[in-house]
């Protein structure tokens, strides 16, 4: 008898910079999330989409839960929120790089208890502690919270993950499945060309610049011929005159190194060569205008 068909999604949830991006690329086995040390790095809901030969795992990659100072901030934890209300399993995922279980961990571990959902307790970056306070934090959290399963895993090191997966096939329903079996996210390569461009910021600017910031397509041609180059250019948005300096940098080598970063990932995805041009525009206080959040793909919450 054919084996029946699973599929499900997967929300999940942590704190800032605790690895949800990495971790669902890697599962994934694609970049569908923008990664940086930085935390707050996604800023809305991503789906990365799992197929296997009898199931389908839809992943929400979520912002990190945080207490916002802007209406940007607003709009990233209730986009973070409304993912755990409907949703099969929820992965919490902790860094066992914390010296402790803080306060915003024990809030956020009590709103996830509170949700009706599979739980899943996705202990990551194992590599980097020892067993001894690995072993603290599991009987710290699963002596206070009820979870399902608890893994600890390093996504980097690809140790684990075939567990969690296996663990997520246990817990999903049987469905058929929600998206074409041959895609594996439903942003679309303008979205994915404007994350990438924001994520070469965060990797190449530093203090306050790189949250201050964000990325407008503002012209996207994609040629049919495949040996024709992509066509894409971008604003830039930064909230003060000092920080268009710093993304610019002197005689312009910064933004070049900024581009040439980004062009060459947008190239990857798109499979040919790819024209990127970026401009740097100045908009003060940018993340509580209701109008900007909405050009750049942020709903205004107000």
């Amino acid at each position: 008898m054919e084996n029946s068909f699973k599929a499900g999604f997967v929300t999940v949830i942590g704190r800032p910079n605790a690895g949800k991006s990495t971790l669902i690329n890697k599962l994934i086995g694609e970049k569908v999330a923008i990664t940086s040390p930085r935390p707050q790095t996604t800023r809305k809901n991503q789906l990365g989409i799992l197929n296997g030969d009898n199931y389908q795992i839809v992943f929400i990659d979520t912002p990190g839960i945080h207490s916002p100072k802007n209406k940007l901030g607003e709009y990233m934890v209730k986009s973070a929120n409304d993912a755990m209300t409907a949703t099969d399993v929820i992965i919490f995922l902790y860094d066992a790089t914390e010296n402790e279980v803080s306060q915003a961990n024990e809030e956020l571990l009590a709103r996830v208890a509170a949700v009706d959902a599979k739980k899943l307790l996705v202990i990551t970056k194992i590599d980097l502690v020892e067993k001894e306070k690995l072993l603290t934090i599991i009987g710290r959290i699963s002596g206070n919270y009820n979870f399902d399963s608890i893994i600890p895993v390093s996504a980097l090191k690809n140790d684990g993950l075939d567990i969690v997966v296996n663990e997520l096939l246990e817990m999903i329903p049987e469905s058929p499945p929600f998206y074409d079996e041959d895609i594996y996210t439903v942003s679309t390569v303008r979205d994915i060309a404007a994350e990438i461009i924001r994520e070469k910021i965060l990797y190449f600017t530093n203090e306050e610049v790189p949250h201050g910031t964000g990325v407008e397509i503002i012209a996207f041609s994609e040629p049919r011929n495949k040996k024709l180059a992509v066509t894409i250019e971008a604003n830039v948005y930064c909230e003060k005159a000092s920080h268009k300096g710093i993304l610019i940098g002197k005689d312009g080598a910064m933004l070049r190194r900024i581009g040439s970063s980004a062009r060459s990932d947008i190239e990857k995805l798109c499979g040919r060569k790819v024209n990127l041009k970026l401009w740097v525009k100045v908009s003060d206080d940018w993340r509580n205008k209701g109008r900007m959040l909405r050009e750049l793909g942020y709903k205004d919450e107000q």
